[in-house]
């Protein structure tokens, strides 16, 4: 068990959940003005709106392939009668197309923000800084597909699923033993998530947090027609 497999895998995702949920809870209550997307919808709508759709539709397939697939014990799979083997060229084939989706849709989005010269005029550095992060994980994620596809047995994806169960249930030294074989593609995937929780209070991804439920309770607004004399 290196130091470097410890601190990148073992305690590094601590530091990085503590600073996610600690850096946004103190966002939210000192900076609710900040806590948007910032849309810059006005500027430009076309582009936003076919990126912002594919980047959402693939984003939000691959969170919860992540979430479910990571996170969902073992026995449960097994239960159901699905295997390592068939779980990996699910979680292949899912990814693969979610991926695409996403990949289309933010390539959409960071064209759009560095060669529109008005949103680039009004963008802050984060908001650039996030984009390519998110394409770099991106990338790394269907990269990790080609690799997946060399050894269809399930088992490095078990010691994927275990490393994040470990994570869950504060059990540092088997997460590091599950980690520690496991191919750099994967180890890189992970880190640079984890990188991402860090920024995640600092940027515009704080967005996410928050669902717009007081629509529904709120008093309707009054809007009063013009009408031409």
């Amino acid at each position: 068990m290196s130091y470097f497999n410890t601190l990148a895998f073992g305690v590094y995702p601590y530091v990085a959940m503590a600073i996610l949920f600690i850096g946004s809870w103190i966002r939210y209550d000192r900076e609710q003005y900040s806590w948007k997307a910032s849309s810059s919808q006005l500027l430009e709508k076309e582009k936003l709106r076919m990126g912002s759709i594919l980047f959402h539709v693939g984003v939000l397939g691959i969170f919860f392939g992540h979430l479910f697939g990571l996170l969902t014990p073992v026995e449960i799979w097994h239960a159901i009668g699905v295997t390592a083997p068939m779980k990996q060229l699910v979680a292949m084939g899912a990814g693969g197309l979610f991926g695409l989706i996403c990949f289309i849709g933010l390539t959409i989005l960071i064209q759009r923000r560095l060669f529109n010269p008005r949103i680039r005029a009004t963008s802050k550095k984060m908001d650039i800084v996030i984009l390519f992060l998110l394409y770099a994980q991106l990338i790394l994620g269907l990269i990790s597909i080609g690799v997946s596809a060399g050894h269809l047995d399930g088992h490095e994806m078990m010691k994927l699923m275990m490393w994040a169960q470990n994570i869950m249930t504060l059990d540092l030294v088997d997460a590091v033993e599950n980690i520690s074989s496991v191919h750099w593609i994967f180890k890189m995937h992970i880190m640079l998530g984890m990188t991402l929780f860090v920024v995640f209070p600092f940027s515009r991804l704080v967005h996410m947090l928050s669902a717009p439920v007081q629509y529904v309770t709120r008093q309707h607004q009054i809007v009063r027609k013009r009408f031409a004399r």
